[in-house]
């Protein structure tokens, strides 16, 4: 049995939880499951794969979660301490016992993809699969091939959103299980929000999670997207996100990525309107045998849109990072702006970086550049804190954060920003003036 045919089999048993769906669903779903079927699983043969090996998915025996059964202790332990509208799902199933979006304002919508889809079916229809359909990856046809739930977030024109809105996603220890989560934001002209995916769970998990976003922005709208994986190290993660741009919009993804066997990270925007800005900062942190592959690209749609792009890699042991960003500019996009850049850090002789930056240009009057650089610890930097009384190890942690620190300067979210500090360098000792000591890092380090 090929391994394509056991997933089309968990579909088919599944069938029969399918036959109140809309029709629109259902034939959204047959595409998916047609598209999956007909491109299979990627392998290394294929370009935009050659470095990402997805057998450990593929040759998996997943099956599906049908409860949300989790502690509140257990959970409360892995949340995020910060105020904020949140959905929260168990291995791909909704908890409202872990959710909180009942004080919301009448001008936004936060509900989960099955309310959704009972409550106003039509209306979610439309934006659904608009962007990414079936066509962008085999990962996003088995998404829709097995689309159950996820969030939807609407956003009224010209509101302001005071708390962030976090989506919560949880992963359990036991039986191997999948799960095919759909997030679908529409921003409104001019609101501005901050969204918030974070993706954790219990230690000994060995799931796998397959996320598809779909992210519209409205003429003006602002939106800061976190996304925040600290997946169990068992954990399998692959996600494709996909963002419209309107004119004058501004889109900001901060893709910290720490946890996780295996992890896919495809992020793509679109600017389609004069004036539409997009920022993709980026910070991925491997140890052990971890593989973390993020694939980038920008498509200058329009003339005078700008993006900008930082992306650093930190591996230890024999972990395995990946790199491919790509810079678009369509014909007669003029006077663009589009700036990329990789760094990598490599703790480890045994760690490895494939690293490809990109530009496609096809218009004269515009301003691109790009870059990567990959090098190690600096040994007279290390002594040099050392001769100021500081052990090796907490030498090697600081100057470990002064290069993550270009990345993690762009964090607004605290809470965020202590999680990444501590699995990049660890806990250190709070005896030294830890802001002076990064400070004289980052002077080492230049």
């Amino acid at each position: 049995m090929s391994d394509t045919q056991t997933f089309l089999d968990t579909l088919k048993a599944r069938s029969q939880r399918y036959k109140a769906e809309p029709t629109w669903v259902a034939a959204r779903r047959q595409a998916g499951a047609a598209r999956f079927e007909a491109l299979g699983f990627p392998t290394r043969r294929d370009e935009e794969w050659k470095y990402t090996d997805v057998r450990s998915i593929a040759q998996g025996n997943f099956a599906l979660a049908d409860d949300a059964d989790f502690s509140p202790a257990s959970a409360a332990a892995l949340t995020l301490p910060i105020d904020a509208y949140r959905l929260t799902f168990v291995d791909g199933v909704f908890s409202s016992a872990l959710s909180d979006v009942d004080v919301l304002p009448s001008s936004v919508q936060v509900l989960p993809l099955s309310k959704a889809l009972v409550d106003n079916h039509e209306a979610v229809g439309g934006p659904l699969g608009r962007l990414t359909g079936v066509d962008f990856s085999p990962f996003s046809a088995l998404n829709t091939a097995f689309m159950e739930e996820g969030a939807v977030v609407r956003i009224a024109p010209s509101t302001v959103v005071e708390k962030p809105i976090l989506l919560q996603f949880l992963s359990r220890a036991g039986k191997p299980v999948m799960s095919h989560p759909r997030v679908l934001v529409e921003a409104g002209g001019r609101s501005e929000a901050t969204l918030i995916e974070h993706y954790t769970g219990e230690s000994e998990a060995t799931n796998f999670t397959n996320v598809v976003g779909e992210l519209m922005l409205d003429r003006g709208a602002i939106l800061a997207h976190y996304k925040l994986q600290e997946a169990p190290l068992g954990d399998m993660h692959v996600a494709s996100i996909h963002v419209e741009q309107g004119r004058d919009t501004r889109y900001t993804s901060y893709n910290l990525s720490l946890g996780g066997a295996l992890v896919r990270n495809d992020l793509i925007s679109d600017l389609n309107g004069q004036g539409a800005e997009t920022n993709f900062y980026g910070l991925f942190f491997g140890q052990g045998r971890q593989h973390v592959d993020n694939h980038t690209k920008v498509n200058h749609n329009a003339p005078l849109t700008f993006s900008n792009e930082n992306y650093k890699g930190i591996l230890d042991d024999r972990a395995h990072g990946v790199f491919n960003g790509k810079v678009y500019v369509k014909r007669d996009s003029q006077k663009i702006e589009g700036f990329q850049s990789n760094q990598n850090l490599l703790l480890s002789d045994r760690a490895h970086i494939d690293a490809k930056p990109e530009l496609e240009i096809y218009a004269d009057d515009v301003k691109c550049s790009h870059g990567t650089t990959t090098g190690q610890l600096d040994e007279e930097a290390i002594y040099a804190l050392r001769t100021r009384g500081i052990d090796e190890a907490t030498a090697r942690g600081l100057l470990t954060l002064a290069f993550a620190g270009e990345v993690l300067d762009k964090v607004t979210l605290d809470a965020i920003a202590e999680r990444v500090e501590l699995a990049v360098a660890g806990k250190l000792p709070e005896r030294f003036n830890l802001a002076g000591l990064v400070e004289a890092a980052v002077a080492l380090n230049d």
